[in-house]
């Protein structure tokens, strides 16, 4: 890492996670004595590398209180919006009040976290001179097709040309900021950070990290989570 360089955390945490079922939404549900959002913000609030963290809620959140992260001097609420890129760029904006413009902003999602310390600090290293910054990720073994609306294959893709998207997501304050406000106001709704990069003509660079970094989404997911955090700490 270049000496001086700043790197902050940003946690989109505002979604009510439909998938899930039951009334708590998804980051506040307990796994292995703490919410999914503790064991998320844990990674960034432990790591000496990351200057602070920044999660956007919604404005109706009523569980944040209960959060062993709420009065953290480290950690800043910020409001969320409807959808995940709106909260990524509200806490972008209030970073814009106290980062550089070329600071190091990691984008993490609330609902991942099985995160490897020394997968976060491989992207932070690999990418500290990078141009453009880029994501974790890994490559698919699996074979993979692509459909039409009806389900039916449409042709068989390369699979070494093919990775599945995790987060971190790591890009320049500034830059990101700029990318997704012009994707919002093109109506386009990208789903991560590097999309939106990607519509900006930048080539995000892909870390191959930790297949168990996760994203709970169903409740079949927890149970799976559970046993990574068991193996990892084991």
């Amino acid at each position: 890492m270049k000496k001086g360089q700043a790197f902050w955390a940003v946690v989109p945490a505002a979604g009510v996670g439909r998938r899930m079922g039951g009334d708590t939404p998804k980051q506040y549900l307990m796994l292995c004595g703490k919410t999914v959002l503790d064991h998320t913000l844990g990674h960034f609030v432990s790591n000496p590398g990351i200057r602070g963290v920044y999660v956007s809620l919604s404005q109706h959140d009523t569980w944040w209180s209960g959060s062993r992260y709420a009065d953290h001097p480290g950690v800043v609420r910020v409001d969320g919006g409807d959808e995940r890129a709106q909260s990524v760029l509200n806490a972008l904006r209030a970073l814009d009040k106290v980062a550089n413009s070329d600071d190091w902003v990691l984008v993490h999602d609330a609902a991942r976290p099985c995160l490897r310390q020394r997968d976060l600090n491989l992207l932070m290293d690999r990418l500290s001179e990078h141009p453009v910054g880029g994501i974790l990720g890994t490559p698919l073994h699996d074979t993979v097709k692509r459909v039409d609306t009806s389900g039916c294959v449409v042709e068989t893709l390369p699979r070494e040309e093919v990775w599945r998207a995790f987060t971190p997501q790591m890009f320049h304050l500034v830059a990101l900021r700029l990318a997704l406000e012009s994707a919002l106001d093109a109506g386009v709704l990208v789903t991560d950070e590097a999309a939106a990069m990607e519509r900006m003509g930048r080539a995000p660079e892909l870390v191959e990290g930790h297949a168990d970094n996760i994203k709970i989404t169903r409740p079949e997911d927890l149970e799976l989570a559970a046993f990574y955090l068991d193996r990892q700490q084991r």
